[in-house]
């Protein structure tokens, strides 16, 4: 929960308040003056490094003690004195006069706080901790500070100059914004940092002009069937992310994590078509509808999807579908639930002492049973995974007994892989159905069988819940 919201304010013709005039006041001061901010100071007493502020026409000093009529007219104050009864004072004033108050290094009496700012104005990066870590708050301003060219200001400013004439030829949110990434992403935005203005500036009339030409025609968008991965966002590839950050659209389901979703840009518009058994918010066939209806409208479509596509993601149908509408598509692979929940939980899917092989295996059921080739399944020296199968898991167990496995054969579930609630329960085939924490596990969770399982003890590394 987000204490302190970020926002940025109009900075013309606001009036603020300094009570104080020693340095830690006049760092503040430094700041505001960055602003078109009309800046009164009050102290009776004012260090060298304000006096030489002073000079700026948009701040008055006032040599005395601060009255309660000086807060009359000012948007924000901001109180910085060695006194701690006038702090409490001007902050108590301020919250009955409902004006913004901030006393600095004095958190509980901060309405709002100064952020760590990194500058490359127009574009500005504001940073902060809440007032509770302050060194790792420096520390990442520092790296960003590194990150950042020092001409990015450029950037910023010959997107100032060309905006309202792409405004004025693109006629859709949706191509303007997809030119602006394509500039900004591209040779033009390295023409402009050089400084090389001239060509940047005959590159960017002929992109537009192509822009405006491909507006007029309408061309269709694409569609990104994108793998999120178990659960942790780490876990995302580079590709995803850029892609999720360009979206128009991201159709997700039930298996992408909220922490993932916050990576989404955040005006894209989300669609859930999230599936549980026999809870289906879309049928398929109406996902493969909304695919191609976005993406015929123009739009950057990510198809969001728990794993891996293309392993029990029905990522296959989708992309027909997308084939014989003649939409572009990409695939995004990503780290399917069996990687992922068989490395968190120290369980290697091989190992030379207990598998050589790795069974992948959908646990549904269909008409109140699980109906997989069980005597394909129930091998030795094999490790089998099944996915989606928690509802018919005695079904299962009993099956692959039935079959020939041994009755002693270990068998894991892995509940929220990857995740902080993650949570392990482990026993044998005949013992799980019964197991005293079973009820405790709900989806998603993987099942893995095989002797793989009995090294989960001994290699268990990650601690979830």
């Amino acid at each position: 929960m987000v204490k302190y919201f970020p926002l940025f304010i109009d900075s013309q013709d606001m009036h603020c308040l300094v009570v104080g005039a020693g340095e830690v006041a006049a760092r503040k001061l430094e700041l505001l003056l960055k602003t078109q901010a009309h800046i009164t100071v009050v102290a009776p007493w004012v260090c060298d490094t304000i006096k030489r502020l002073a000079a700026s026409p948009n701040i008055t000093l006032l040599e005395r003690e601060f009255e309660d009529e000086d807060l009359t007219g000012h948007t924000l104050v901001f109180v910085a004195t060695d006194k701690p009864a006038v702090n409490q004072h001007v902050h108590d004033l301020a919250r009955q006069h409902k004006v913004l108050v901030n006393v600095v290094d004095n958190t509980p009496l901060c309405q709002f706080i100064t952020p760590s700012i990194v500058d490359r104005s127009p574009l500005v990066i504001a940073m902060s901790s809440g007032g509770v870590a302050p060194v790792l708050l420096r520390y990442m301003r520092q790296k960003l500070e590194s990150l950042l060219p020092a001409n990015l200001s450029r950037l910023g400013a010959f997107s100032e100059r060309f905006r309202e004439r792409v405004k004025a030829t693109l006629s859709g949110v949706t191509a303007r914004r997809n030119f602006w990434e394509d500039v900004l992403d591209g040779d033009i935005a390295e023409m402009v940092e050089k400084g090389q203005d001239d060509k940047a500036v005959s590159a960017f009339d002929a992109a537009l002009a192509q822009a405006a030409d491909q507006d007029k025609t309408r061309s269709p968008g694409q569609v990104y069937l994108v793998g999120a991965g178990p659960g942790d966002p780490d876990l995302l590839t580079f590709r995803a992310l850029r892609l999720m950050q360009k979206a128009d659209v991201v159709i997700y389901d039930r298996l992408v994590s909220p922490q993932i979703l916050e990576l989404v840009r955040r005006d894209a518009e989300k669609i859930y078509v999230g599936k549980a058994r026999s809870n289906h918010t879309l049928p398929q066939q109406d996902i493969n509808s909304l695919l191609v209806e976005h993406a015929k409208n123009g739009q950057r479509v990510v198809r969001l999807k728990g794993g891996d596509p293309f392993i029990f993601g029905r990522g296959g149908e989708e992309i027909q579908t997308l084939l014989g509408e003649g939409i572009d598509f990409q695939v995004v692979p990503g780290i399917t639930a069996a990687s992922g929940a068989s490395s968190y939980a120290g369980i290697p899917l091989t190992h030379r002492d207990h598998a050589q092989s790795v069974i992948f295996a959908t646990g549904h059921l269909k008409d109140d049973t699980v109906d997989l080739d069980w005597p394909a399944l129930a091998q030795r020296n094999q490790t089998l995974v099944i996915y989606m199968g928690l509802t018919g898991l005695a079904q299962i167990c009993e099956q692959l007994i039935t079959h020939g496995l041994d009755a002693t054969t270990p068998i894991a579930l892995v509940q929220s892989a990857t995740t902080e609630q993650q949570q392990v329960l482990t026993a044998t085939l005949s013992t799980m159905p019964t197991h005293p924490d079973l009820p405790t596990v709900t989806p998603p969770a993987l099942i893995i069988v095989g002797s793989v399982v009995s090294l989960h003890r001994q290699l268990n590394w990650f601690n979830g819940s």
